[in-house]
């Protein structure tokens, strides 16, 4: 059986930019699609993030690029790779779907595996099951950190510094718009990819400075009685979450739970244990109990633990009768979604509503 990301690579008459990675693929994706668009009109957007690559086919000349999003199942079965292949975090997403983490990581390694001389890979050198990529291909390896200082792009202090082109601070985070310090990541892997192409450092940082990010990725929804709530219904494994909490330093109230993807909620619990900033957690769904009980091995949490919602509604009542003044409710479950909702889309929605009838 051909899938149709194969069909597309084998029909494709233009360079491919593949992003790939457990989580980051959608906001990379689009970061670099807007950045290229600011020096061309012949740059389309395609995979996993909407329009199927197949419909976007007859559109496309030698001239054109296109920005892939690649899931690990559309991954799997490829013999080609792109032009530039971009590797964000790794962690061990559809477990219930792949046998292992290894099985996993093989399927994405096709992204990078048969690249030649004159191609491009952007791998995250702050996760090592990214950062092994790099040992599988034959193309010119740039990467990105925030820990470190890299040959690609990396965090130094508050700036953000591309070395593809010798030393140069593109802008300071503060210029850019997406929340989040596990962002900056997908701000890093997207500065490469724009830097390889020869885009200037002022439409990088204008599109920064601009760019949002997308719906349901720690996404503001509402702001009642100076609280905030923030919509990360696509967060659906724990390293998300992890990040979601990292995110913001105002008092939280964190909605988690969901249907089971086989996570490991160990480091979930630890980082919960950690972090005075959490006051309240709603426990929702199936996998209320086991994130509970990495919690309390964890050593426990200062936060009031509550559970018993039944609907989004009163979830969102509830979360909001604990909220004072400047916290913020965050819905980032860690988990999927289909025991109470239809997909993660549909719990981000459904929560976005019960906000907007509160006001």
């Amino acid at each position: 059986m051909t899938s149709p990301t194969k069909i597309f690579f084998d029909l494709c008459p233009c360079p491919i930019v593949g992003v790939t990675g457990t989580k980051g693929k959608g906001t990379t994706a689009s970061l670099i699609h807007r950045m290229l668009e600011t020096q061309s009109s012949n740059v389309y957007l395609a995979g996993n993030i909407g329009i199927p690559a197949l419909d976007i086919l007859p559109k496309l000349t030698r001239a054109s690029i296109v920005v892939l999003e690649l899931s690990s199942f559309q991954l799997l079965d490829l013999k080609k790779s792109p032009h530039i292949a971009v590797v964000l975090m790794l962690t061990s997403e559809h477990l219930d779907w792949h046998k292992d983490t290894y099985e996993y990581r093989e399927a994405k390694e096709s992204i990078v595996a048969y690249q030649a001389k004159n191609d491009f890979a952007v791998i995250n050198q702050d996760f090592q099951a990214a950062k092994s990529f790099s040992q599988k291909t034959k193309a010119q390896v740039y990467f990105f950190s925030t820990e470190n200082q890299t040959n690609g792009t990396y965090l130094s202090a508050d700036k953000i510094i591309s070395n593809i082109e010798g030393p140069e601070e593109i802008c300071k985070t503060s210029q850019i718009l997406l929340p989040g310090k596990h962002n900056l990541q997908n701000v890093l892997a997207a500065v490469a990819v724009a830097k390889i192409q020869n885009i200037k450092k002022t439409n990088i940082v204008k599109v920064l400075s601009t760019f949002k990010g997308l719906a349901h990725r720690l996404q503001l929804v509402g702001e009642i009685d100076e609280v905030k709530f923030i919509n990360d219904s696509y967060s659906t494994i724990p390293e998300t979450t992890i990040a979601a909490i990292d995110a913001f330093e105002n008092p939280k109230i964190l909605i988690l739970g969901g249907s089971s993807k086989n996570s490991n909620f160990t480091s979930l619990g630890r980082t919960i244990n950690q972090d005075d900033s959490i006051k309240t957690i709603l426990l929702i769904g199936r996998e209320a109990k086991r994130i509970k009980e990495a919690i309390t091995a964890a050593g426990g949490t200062k936060a009031n633990i509550l559970e018993g919602a039944k609907n989004m509604r009163q979830i969102v009542n509830l979360a909001k009768s604990c909220a004072q003044p400047g916290d913020i409710i965050v819905l980032s479950p860690a988990c999927a979604s289909f025991d109470m909702f239809k997909n993660y889309q549909d719990r981000g929605e459904k929560f976005a509503l019960e906000v907007e009838n509160f006001k």
